[in-house]
């Protein structure tokens, strides 16, 4: 018998990240059964820094630069990440070859006595280190104590039930794919709490000039999906945004139309920036471009530049 070839596949070691690679090998081994595809743990600096907030963190990449590295060094032949996590810019000699199908985009409450966000009582403490999810609650409800904390998801959950706090916001997708949909109290509405740009999506990173690989991870590609998350990403690079910075944004695309939404804000929640726009699909950029020139005539220069200094 003839081995089949191995094509490694780097993740992070959290235990979201390596159900998240794995449903990705499991999709590839159904779809080349000549191949054998194995999963590689790789710790980022951004899980070895749990101890600090994301604010304290400096620089791109937190959660993907070290997969990069061994991606560009031929240790894995593809890197599996939340497209959430990924810089605007990839580092040289890397693309990205396919992004998944959403998952829910949504942001989740888990409360003691799964209470909705509505009920919390005043003062209560709420569990984030999102400047985004910051913004928006404090929108919402401007009453609310928001607690900086870090760890992965079980950690989080965690801290709920030892009381340390009255609840936390999380992503449903995470939740989702670890099949611990019981848990959550309450899904957060676009109209509470705008999603991270690329929530929900997983983006399959490669070597440009590795062709094979490439043929493999595209038929994972899912279109509409590259479309809204595109056309997001084009948003946050024009308003000079990351992952610090309190952008949410939101495409959906049917048929030929792309709709987008986005949300600027200040970390008080004084200030909350909302607009939206419908574009042709085709060009998700000029989607994205067009709908943060809006925001920025509305102000979001002047509330971002305000966030940037706290």
């Amino acid at each position: 018998m003839i081995p089949r070839r191995l094509i490694t596949i780097g993740s992070r070691g959290s235990l979201l990240a390596l159900r998240q690679t794995q449903q990705v090998a499991g999709q590839l081994a159904l779809l080349y059964p000549q191949y054998h595809f194995a999963v590689k743990r790789i710790k980022t600096r951004g899980d070895k820094a749990e101890h600090l907030t994301l604010s304290q963190l400096k620089g791109k990449g937190l959660f993907v630069k070290e997969l990069e590295i061994a991606l560009l060094g031929g240790d894995i032949d593809l890197a599996v990440h939340s497209l959430k996590d990924l810089p605007l810019q990839l580092s040289p000699g890397l693309e990205v070859a396919a992004i998944s199908q959403r998952e829910d985009t949504r942001d989740v409450l888990v409360s003691r006595g799964d209470k909705p966000l509505a009920d919390l009582t005043e003062g209560a403490l709420l569990g984030t280190s999102s400047p985004r999810r910051i913004a928006q609650i404090k929108a919402f409800r401007s009453d609310l104590v928001i607690g900086d904390i870090r760890g992965n998801i079980e950690t989080r959950l965690n801290k709920v039930s030892r009381g340390e706090f009255d609840g936390v916001i999380l992503a449903a997708c995470g939740l989702l794919r670890l099949g611990w949909e019981d848990r959550i109290s309450q899904y957060l509405s676009g109209d509470i709490c705008l999603p991270q740009v690329g929530q929900g999506a997983l983006a399959i990173e490669v070597r440009q000039e590795d062709e094979e690989i490439k043929q493999i991870v595209l038929p994972l590609d899912h279109r509409p999906t590259r479309q809204a998350t595109t056309a997001e990403r084009a948003l946050l690079h024009f308003l000079g945004g990351g992952c610090h910075i309190p952008i949410a944004a939101l495409g959906q695309v049917c048929d030929n139309t792309l709709k987008l939404t986005g949300v600027v804000g200040s970390l008080s929640g004084e200030k909350l920036l909302r607009a939206e726009l419908d574009g042709d699909v085709a060009t998700p950029e000029k989607v994205g471009i067009l709908l943060a020139q809006k925001l920025i005539a509305q102000g979001a220069r002047e509330i971002l530049a305000e966030a940037t200094r706290c």
